[in-house]
């Protein structure tokens, strides 16, 4: 039966609910501000009522569904409050990460982010190809990888898991606006170029700036101001 998996496989099962509903969060299949059943969860995961159940109180405490009396659960409204709260999150952990990154980093880990933002950059260029959906795809993984390699390197299980979870919500927030798109390619690279030649100098002040810049220019794109 769908509600008996062995309970030595209780934190997998847990992990892989949570695995499948941001992973369908991110593609769209369900929708910001929409009220979703767990027996739509359980269709649309494929795992058990069980596991659906020990899912919610976790989707809850991180904000990404709510509760509404007498209408059931909704997945998180993206509204000027979340826009504001997301990115004036990450302002604050992220200048401090890129100024310990700054300090500490070593010059391996900032050539391969400079290899890797370069090569999307040039490929962007080609007058023969130009930004094709595969190279939109590449750009946002550079794009993600960069901001989690900062946070990742803190070594902070805390910080790393609150970013996360920030990060599932700045994604929700105006997709079209925030993920890359053909159009954003080259001016997102360049602006993390900025940020890698701001580390580069080993100046924290200088790569908190660089950092300042881009995320104010990601919330202004939120907030449609660009």
């Amino acid at each position: 039966m769908e509600e008996t998996e062995p309970v030595r496989d209780g934190h997998n099962l847990r992990e892989k609910a949570y695995d499948r509903f941001t992973h369908h969060l991110l593609a769209r299949d369900i929708r910001p501000g929409q009220f979703i059943s767990q027996r739509q969860l359980v269709s649309l995961t494929g795992l058990s009522l069980g596991a659906i159940r020990e899912l919610v109180p976790r989707l809850e405490s991180e904000g990404l569904i709510k509760t509404v009396p007498q209408r059931g659960m909704q997945v998180a409204h993206v509204d000027l409050s979340l826009i504001r709260d997301a990115f004036q999150f990450r302002l604050f952990i992220e200048r401090e990460a890129i100024a310990i990154f700054t300090a500490e980093a070593s010059n391996s880990i900032l050539a391969k982010l400079r290899r890797e933002h370069e090569s999307v950059l040039a490929e962007s260029t080609a007058h023969d190809k130009g930004v094709t959906v595969e190279l939109v795809d590449r750009a946002q993984a550079v794009d993600w990888n960069l901001h989690w390699t900062i946070i990742s390197s803190l070594g902070n299980a805390i910080i790393a898991d609150a970013y996360r979870v920030n990060s599932i919500k700045v994604r929700l927030i105006r997709q079209e606006q925030t993920l890359l798109s053909d159009v954003l390619v080259l001016p997102v690279m360049k602006e993390h170029l900025t940020i890698i030649e701001a580390i580069e100098t080993r100046d924290p002040s200088r790569a908190v700036a660089a950092m300042d810049a881009h995320i104010n220019s990601a919330r202004a794109r939120a907030l449609g101001l660009r």
